[in-house]
């Protein structure tokens, strides 16, 4: 039976009916998947970040090229839009960001205690690990919700 309230016991069954815990054990690690999928769902979004943050940066071209050449190298070396492959890796990496925030969304949504509290610690570890640091630069969120 599913749960509609929050709970605190060791039977889970998390995301896929193959995945249930019935010991201690068995909770613990999936605990600890929990936890790592959350500080490796703030590693990516960091990466992400970057990569959208570089990728926006203009490159510098050669000093002495002509203005033709210049704009080429600008546009991507005369790629279009839709085939610059800066573009295609960030919309990659924001599907994969995406996904990952809505499994544990849906985890969460086992409304199981020991989940909640794994997930949280692992969004709060990852982001002091990978997004908290002395960066200069500021960078925008477009949505603050953790699921895109």
């Amino acid at each position: 039976m599913m749960h509609m309230t929050m709970y605190w016991g060791t039977q889970v069954t998390l995301l896929f009916s193959s995945w249930k815990t019935d010991s201690w054990p068995s909770y613990a690690l999936t605990l600890l998947a929990c936890f790592l999928f959350s500080v490796f769902y703030q590693n990516m979004e960091d990466r992400r970040l970057r990569f959208k943050t570089l990728a926006s940066t203009p490159a510098a071209a050669p000093p002495s090229q002509s203005a033709a050449t210049f704009l080429l190298f600008k546009l991507g070396r005369g790629r279009t839009r839709w085939g610059n492959p800066s573009r295609i890796a960030e919309a990659v990496l924001f599907g994969v960001n995406s996904a990952i925030g809505y499994l544990l969304m849906l985890a969460i949504m086992s409304f199981n205690g020991g989940v909640f509290v794994a997930i949280v610690l692992g969004l709060s570890v990852g982001y002091y690990l990978f997004r908290n640091g002395d960066q200069e630069e500021v960078v925008e969120v477009e949505n603050s919700c953790a699921c895109s």
